[in-house]
């Protein structure tokens, strides 16, 4: 995630701070264990690492920190401060004094040591050995790995090889166990007692399955063969024998020196050395790394950079690294170079598969190859989600089982008692006499017989195979097929493409497409998410006063009429205040216009943008004349929080248009001023604050500073009254830009004495030289100067609301689904924001927690609970279940003519009123909450009592923990949606996760299920894309199960009136060809092309979508219903011909392709009876499936080896043949009708009572324009 989008993050996804509750202490605080809040922070995809150690800081009763802090070499002290103090996630407001110090700290530390450590806060590298550091010398790749232990070049994406794809993926396959089901019938039919079908035939359906999938899989990999070879084969330039020489990829080792041109790909993760700037600077694109277009500087160090030319390059030392890890923001070197040690971090280190841009050459080192490149460690797929419907599938596929055992079990037993019943008959019988009777070898000996206990069990194994298809194989490769065609459907969506960003639609999991009919919270993101991540600098409050109330769109040329030479063009027009821009351009000394002047200066240096002429020229040391009247620059930046501050600067004077490692150019007002950069501290998540140290040309030092109010306020200097009014003043406007939905950040510096900056370059060298933890060792050296800040002041920055999403929110909220919204921003600033996308109104009442404490929290909880009469949740999870159930809203179509009413559930209401609940929580409250069990229980009873749930300055782990929350203790389908790097953990957590094509990388798409251009069209997504998956898909279950059903328990019927000898009256190949051919066609058409209703009429009755998460196309009563109408269909298919031709001489081959044909048009004509939408496709599948049917026996019937030869042609002849094959479809389906009509006529659903509502509109359009040509 970007600087400033962090720096208005209000809260910490890892507190390093162990609250504890004192002996003596008035306040108590909750435990939070460091470890766990690393582990966890790892798992949401966090990468940094300042936790890795686990360790523990205790802060006692004086607030002073006692651990490893004592060392002597850091006697540091903040100013004591009687206001709001900011350590981690933790706030402690009106605290004591806050002490940094070792001073009295060393009886302490003895007798808590075994408690309280840290590590990292000792300078001394005493955990830096030769073990755990990589030694890479540079242009030397023999003795870089003269041990043989890093990895070439060479990548691998792909799976399989020519050898291991065979056996690899049938064990991935076969992890199904299903498959392992069909392959032990498989194996059980080619035993001689127990071949009921041909053996061939019997693995057919196997086979078929998994050569499909194994073909598909094959495919795809030979894919990423391709694309990785001619990934590998790819050509840089590589420094042999002191000339640079093109090398393959693949052959690269890490030792080596590589030059890259422009616009070429890095081959490796490099360490610069040198670059065509003279400063060494380059710019990058990691577009193929994190998705982020905005292009970032990296530099090479000056000790290297001269020592490199474009044709030769003269270094050679010793770089020490460490181990290959995902981290790609962060890294952690030193080199040893011509005796000089120094520090290299993720500033001088390029990543492979990034592109460098605006810069003609680079020359680096290349320390991770191959798949140890951060590219490739980070390349692993997350894990799959399994739908909630599957599920609910294999539940079912049980209860089949079961009824498979028991048919199996009644065949066996009855086959026992027929053998008992007829042993005095058994060797005059052609089937199961003992011995043969024929004259030859074979006299006398045994038969087929193996006695009764054996006969029987062979019977039951005999059984399982020819029922086999009541577990149906063919549901698994039809349900992804349907998915695919889903999928297809969704992508092509021009209602979810997004023009601005030319992003359509994005399928990544096609396991959970008929999750998106079941939703029931939405967690949402607000930042790109709900608005637009476009920021638009709008008030500031300098010194005290607040300007921007009024701003005027001008041209953005700084102070026209001073410096009318000197002016800047930004890209897009920019707001000024007349009123500060008039006040900068006096010559005052006043302490207001000083104070907007180091207030704009910090806007303008405090951050790491990279300004681009309009030539779309890079600005490099000395290659800029300002002599042109009018000059247009854009700025490019890893946030838009900081591209809107510097622009602001910009439009008001001071134009940043020079960037270099060591110094910045600023040109205020017309006159050039060259700033020397000493030193960066960028934004890390525990000081939520960034400095810079700046040399001005009168040799003055300055530390200017930007952060979030909440870590700013804290290191504020104690000052004079003065002081006091411009520090109210400032709070009072950071309070109104919040209300009015801005983003703020607080402004402030000081001046750096010379004993003062020696103290802290000496500690700046030696922390960002470390190995170990440097970046909380930087954090701690950057507590030297950062504090006794001057206030300068503060800036709000709109984030508009992208188009369509108060009307997207009211939809979801029709729909019966609750959203919650989870952001980073202050409180006011997300009320705001809420209140303008309709997300909460102000009829609402608003329940408010914000606890300091474990004890305040329960409290807050309890006390609103009581006051809005919430109830407890004691029945757990079940009773939850069916509280959300029933949980429905009126719908009423047509003006009152036809509605269906649901019982409401009785939210929590104040007593005397009826308004809804709105809550509105903060990060540091969760702190509290999320660990405890009890405190966790009562915020999930008030929370889903609420209608809104707003949740302030919570960290990615806390997103994750609140959608932990509801997962935990209901069945309710989660969705998460989020645009940025901290949503990451968010969108994993939930049951479905939509990611943002936003302002802020693809993390969140690369992470997430589906990804679209804008929330708005999470609207049709869900309301109309998840009803019509749903519907089809649990539709398609049942059928599937009916379908097979109906075919094995006509096959059970007659092996009852066949003493029980598991033959069959039907071909084997009839048999396999049922579920694969005849039959699977349609069903597939139909679940991808099926719709109950249209998409405007699913628009525009939000509430249609409530029979998703209410479970109405698929639930266990359902499943019972199916499987009675199953059984009487059966009944009715196989005695209506039994009795039909009961006198007759039909043979039983004629019998079984009768039956044959008899259950493929009954199974088609039920599912016609259920289709809704008919359309050409439907109609082809349909019929066209009897034809193929019938076309298949022609052929099957003409093959003179079958025992079924010519039947069809007899049978076809009779009248009795069709005439019985029409009796069976009226007699079977006439319940499932009359059922159907009188549940439509009498107790319609909601989707019924729509239907009708369509069709009476369609029959109105219809009849206008007759009626017109009448008239």
């Amino acid at each position: 995630m970007s600087s400033d989008e962090f720096l208005l993050l209000e809260s910490d996804p890892r507190p390093v701070i162990h609250h504890r509750r004192g002996k003596s202490a008035s306040r108590s605080f909750a435990s939070i264990s460091a470890a766990d809040v690393a582990a966890a922070a790892a798992e949401a995809i966090i990468l940094d690492a300042d936790v890795k150690d686990g360790s523990d800081v205790l802060l006692s009763d004086d607030y002073s920190f006692h651990s490893a802090f004592a060392d002597p070499k850091f006697p540091w002290e903040c100013p004591t401060r009687h206001r709001s103090v900011s350590w981690g996630a933790m706030e402690l407001r009106d605290a004591a004094p806050f002490e940094i110090s070792g001073a009295n700290t060393a009886a302490t530390t003895a007798n808590k040591s075994a408690r309280v450590r840290h590590k990292s806060v000792q300078f001394d590298d005493v955990a830096l050995h030769e073990d755990s550091a990589r030694l890479i010398y540079i242009n030397d790749p023999k003795r870089t790995n003269d041990k043989y232990e890093f990895t070439g070049n060479e990548i691998r994406t792909s799976r399989y090889t020519f050898v291991t794809f065979l056996p690899k993926n049938l064990f991935i396959q076969f992890h199904r166990v299903a498959y392992l089901y069909f392959l032990a019938i498989a194996a059980l039919n080619q035993l001689p007692p127990l071949a009921v079908f041909g053996r061939t035939v019997s693995l057919f359906p196997l086979l078929f399955v998994l050569c499909v999938t194994a073909i598909k899989d094959g495919y795809e990999d030979w894919r990423r063969h391709r694309s990785d070879r001619n990934e590998n084969n790819r050509e840089s330039l590589v420094l042999q024998s002191g000339d640079f020489r093109s090398k393959k990829w693949k052959r690269i080792q890490a030792g080596e020196v590589v030059k890259i041109f422009s616009d070429e790909t890095i081959p490796a993760d490099m360490v610069l050395l040198g670059t065509s700037d003279q400063s060494g600077l380059a710019y990058i694109q990691t577009l193929n790394l994190d998705g982020e277009s905005n292009l970032k500087t990296r530099y090479a160090r000056q000790e290297t950079a001269s020592a490199v030319s474009s044709e030769a390059c003269d270094v050679f030392g010793v770089i020490r690294c460490e181990q290959p890890n995902r981290n790609i923001y962060e890294f952690t070197a030193n080199m040893e170079f011509n005796g000089i040690k120094f520090s290299l971090s993720q500033s001088n280190i390029v990543l492979r598969g990034c592109q460098l841009k605006n810069t003609d050459w680079i020359i680096g080192v290349v320390v991770y190859a191959g798949q140890e490149t951060k590219a490739m460690l980070n390349s692993a797929a997350s894990s799959s989600k399994r739908s909630k419907l599957e599920g609910y599938m294999n539940r079912e596929t049980l209860w089949l089982s079961i009824f498979l055992f028991i048919m199996c079990l009644v065949v066996a037993i009855g086959m026992c008692l027929w053998l008992v019943r007829h042993n005095n008959q058994l060797d005059t019988l052609p089937y199961y006499r003992k011995r043969y009777f024929s004259n030859g070898p074979d006299n006398r000996k045994k038969y087929k017989y193996y006695g009764i206990p054996m006969e029987a069990f062979f019977s039951f194994l005999s059984s399982v195979i020819v029922f086999q298809i009541m577990i149906p194989i063919s549901l698994y490769i039809t349900m992804e097929l349907v998915r695919l065609g889903q999928s297809y459907f969704m992508i092509e969506d021009k209602d979810m493409f997004d023009a601005s960003s030319g992003s359509r639609f994005q399928c990544r999991s096609l396991n959970i497409n008929e999750d998106l009919g079941q939703i029931r919270y939405v967690f949402s993101d607000k930042t790109g998410t709900l608005t637009e991540n476009k920021m638009e600098f709008r008030r500031a409050s300098v010194h005290g006063k607040n300007y921007g109330s009024s701003l005027p769109m001008v041209e953005n040329t700084a102070a026209t009429d001073v410096t009318p030479k000197r002016r800047w063009k930004l890209k897009s027009e920019i707001a000024v205040d007349s009123e500060l821009m008039t006040m900068l351009q006096k010559d005052s000394r006043r302490a207001e216009r000083i104070a907007a002047h180091e207030f704009f200066l910090t806007l303008a240096a405090c951050n790491t943008v990279i300004p681009i002429l309009g030539d779309g020229g890079f600005t490099s040391c000395g290659t800029i004349e300002l002599n042109e009247d009018i000059r247009r620059i854009d700025y490019q930046g890893e946030s838009p929080d900081e591209q809107a501050l510097v622009s602001a600067a910009s439009a008001y004077g001071y134009t940043l248009f020079e960037r270099t490692s060591g110094h910045i150019v600023i040109d205020v007002n017309g006159e050039k001023l060259r700033l020397d950069v000493l030193g960066l501290h960028e934004f890390d998540s525990v000081r939520k604050r960034m400095s810079v140290v700046i040399r001005f040309p009168d040799n003055v030092v300055k530390v200017l500073v930007k952060g979030a109010d909440t870590s700013m306020f804290s290191i504020l200097e104690n000052g004079s009254e003065t002081n006091n009014n411009i520090w109210h003043a400032t709070q009072s406007h950071l309070n109104e830009y919040s209300s009015q939905g801005l983003r703020t950040l607080v402004i402030a510096s000081r001046d750096l004495s010379d004993a003062e900056l020696e103290e802290w370059q000496s500690r700046y060298e030696e922390a960002s030289t470390s190995l170990t933890d440097r970046s909380t060792k930087l954090r701690q050296t950057a507590a030297l100067i950062e504090c006794d800040l001057k206030l300068l002041g503060a800036t709000g920055i709109e984030d508009k609301l992208q188009e369509g999403v108060p009307e997207a929110i009211e939809a979801l909220r029709q729909a019966g689904i609750k959203v919650w919204v989870l952001t980073g921003d202050k409180q006011e600033t997300a009320i705001s924001i809420g209140l303008s996308c309709k997300l909460l109104s102000g009829d609402m009442q608003q329940i408010i927690i914000n606890g300091t404490s474990e004890g305040e929290c329960r409290n807050l909880l309890a006390d609103a609970k009581a006051k809005y009469g919430v109830k407890s949740s004691s029945g757990g999870r079940w009773n939850l279940k069916h509280k959300t159930e029933d949980e429905h809203d009126d719908l009423d179509i047509l003006n009152g003519s036809k509605s269906l009413s649901f019982p409401k559930w009785n939210l929590g209401k104040e007593e005397g009123t009826n308004a809804p609940l709105a809550l509105i929580i903060d990060g540091n409250s969760l702190v509290y909450i999320l660990e405890k069990e009890l405190e966790s229980e009562q915020l999930f009873d008030l929370a889903t009592s609420c209608r809104v749930v707003l949740c302030c300055r919570v960290a990615p782990l806390q997103k994750a923990g609140i959608v932990d929350l509801i997962k935990k203790r209901t069945d309710d389908m989660t969705l998460a949606i989020g645009d940025g790097a901290n949503d990451v953990a968010m969108i994993q957590r939930a049951d479905v996760g939509v990611g943002i094509c936003g302002q802020e990388g693809r993390q969140a798409v690369m992470a997430s299920d589906f990804a679209m251009g804008q929330f708005q069209f999470i609207k049709k997504l869900l309301l109309v894309h998840g009803h019509w998956n749903y519907q089809r898909v649990g539709y398609l279950v049942l059928y599937n199960f009916y379908r097979n059903a109906v075919f094995v328990l006509m096959l059970f019927w007659y092996i009852l009136c066949t003493a029980f000898s598991t033959t069959s009256a039907l071909t084997d190949w009839s048999s396999v060809f049922y579920s694969v051919i005849y039959t699977s066609i349609p069903t597939i058409i139909v679940g991808i092309q099926d719709k109950d209703l249209s998409h405007k009429t699913l628009l525009q009755y939000p509430k249609l979508y409530g029979s998703g998460y209410r479970h109405e196309a698929y639930n266990m009563q359902l499943f019972w219903i199916t499987m009675i109408d199953t059984v009487w269909q059966s009944l009715v298919l196989f005695y209506i011909p039994l009795f039909t031709y009961k006198d007759s001489s039909i043979d039983i081959w004629s019998m079984g392709s009768l039956w044959t044909i008899a259950v493929v048009i009954l199974v088609n004509v039920h599912l016609a009876m259920d289709i809704n939408r008919w359309v050409l496709i439907t109609h082809v599948a349909i019929w066209g499936s009897i034809i193929i049917t019938y076309g298949c026996m022609v052929v099957l019937d003409s093959i003179p080896v079958f025992p079924n030869y010519w039947t069809i042609y007899h049978l076809a002849r009779s009248p009795t043949y069709w005439i019985t094959i029409l009796l069976i479809i009226i007699v079977a389906l006439l319940p499932r009708f009359t059922c159907k009509v009188v549940y439509q006529i009498f107790w319609p659903s909601d989707i019924q009572i729509a239907r009708e509502s369509e069709l009476m509109r369609k029959r109105q359009n219809n009849l206008q324009p007759r009626q017109q040509v009448s008239s």
